[in-house]
């Protein structure tokens, strides 16, 4: 998913707009979530970027990007930029202490 939210509309607060953009993101995990995993593998996880356009987007963990979507409507921005890409993943053991 790759797609720039606009937090600017005349008919809308930009409050809601942030709102509509969090449920369109979670929509999206949720649905990537849904589809069946490979033989072999545990989970998905999801590579994420966001900035203000794609050409400054940083990378930025899952759980984290609700918290700089929310920073983004407290800095005022017109828009921010938002990718999102699903990989599946197998879970690795942590190694004991002392070895």
């Amino acid at each position: 998913m790759r797609k720039v939210f606009s937090l600017i509309d005349e008919k809308k607060k930009p409050a809601r707009m942030v709102e509509a953009a969090k449920n369109t993101i979670n929509k999206y995990i949720k649905r990537e979530r849904k589809k069946t995993l490979t033989e072999g593998m545990d989970f998905w996880d999801f590579d994420c970027q966001f900035g203000a356009d794609a050409e400054v987007a940083l990378p930025v963990h899952f759980s984290q990007l609700f918290v700089a979507i929310d920073q983004a409507e407290k800095d005022a921005l017109e828009s921010f930029y938002v990718e999102i890409i699903a990989k599946e993943v197998k879970r690795t053991r942590k190694p004991k202490e002392g070895q």
